[in-house]
């Protein structure tokens, strides 16, 4: 089994965004179409450890990008 830290999860959310096959305002629970669904558990535990529902947004999960201004 694989061991997905929260910035693991975080950044395959980011790229499903990215990708446009999630929306930012979709629940977390929608991730479970795209990962491994043998890793899941051990996924959902990890988002508990964070304070992540299931519920919450994909867009809670992932952080704001801040850019700089030049």
């Amino acid at each position: 089994m694989t061991r997905y830290s929260i910035e693991d999860i975080q950044e395959e959310a980011r790229q499903l965004v990215q990708q446009g096959k999630v929306d930012r305002k979709q629940r977390i629970y929608t991730l479970c179409q795209y990962l491994p669904s043998g890793e899941w558990s051990c996924i959902e535990m990890e988002l508990e450890r964070h304070d992540f529902l299931l519920r919450d947004c994909i867009g809670d999960l992932i952080p704001t990008q801040e850019w700089a201004t030049d």
